[in-house]
């Protein structure tokens, strides 16, 4: 028998038994008989769609590759972006650190270091404009949860009752977003509290 025959037929010499298998696919192929035309058509077929099958493969791990790619260029972006960013404002902040090695290495009077200082701390103040950084509205104002922190409660009449009295540390946001918000003293009026 040559091979087209056993491929007809159904019939394959196993290399290792010696003898003859057939599978069932080959069973349902010898029950419906095909002729050489339509084999050849099956055939092409089958062998069109495993190359668009390679290709749409080959296409998807491409894909796979580009998406991965894109992923780590935006992490480095991203990363190069927030060192950017950090340099230049610690470069702005450097004047300020020479500046209070300058007043730490002085042997000036007490009134001079102070004067010294101040003038350090006027310069922060500016650097942190420019970064429109502002500083939370305390002493004066109405208590707010969202931007204060209470430390504590003040007896005093001179001040309505739940408004900050005092600062203990100062809190900043930038723009509309608080970075951290300012430690109070709130006042507690006894007037207004029997009233």
């Amino acid at each position: 028998m040559t091979a087209l025959e056993n491929e007809e037929t159904g019939v394959t010499e196993n290399a290792s038994t010696g003898g003859a298998e057939t599978s069932s696919a080959e069973v349902r192929a010898e029950q419906t008989p095909v002729s050489r035309a339509e084999f050849e058509t099956l055939q092409a077929e089958y062998d069109q769609l495993k190359k668009e099958r390679d290709q749409l493969v080959d296409r998807l791990a491409r894909l796979q590759a580009e998406f991965e790619n894109a992923r780590k260029r935006a992490e480095k972006e991203k990363a190069d972006f927030r060192d950017y960013a950090t340099g230049s404002v610690v470069e702005q902040f450097l004047p300020v650190l020479d500046n209070f090695e300058l007043a730490l290495k002085s042997t000036g009077s007490l009134e001079q270091l102070r004067a010294g200082v101040e003038l350090i701390v006027k310069q922060m103040e500016e650097i942190l404009r420019g970064l429109q950084v502002q500083p939370v509205a305390t002493v004066g104002e109405e208590f707010d949860p969202r931007h204060h922190e209470a430390m504590g409660s003040v007896e005093r009449e001179d001040l309505p009752d739940q408004h900050v009295a005092e600062e203990v540390r100062r809190g900043y946001r930038l723009r509309e977003k608080l970075l951290r918000p300012a430690l109070v003293r709130v006042v507690s009026n006894p007037k207004q509290t029997n009233e």
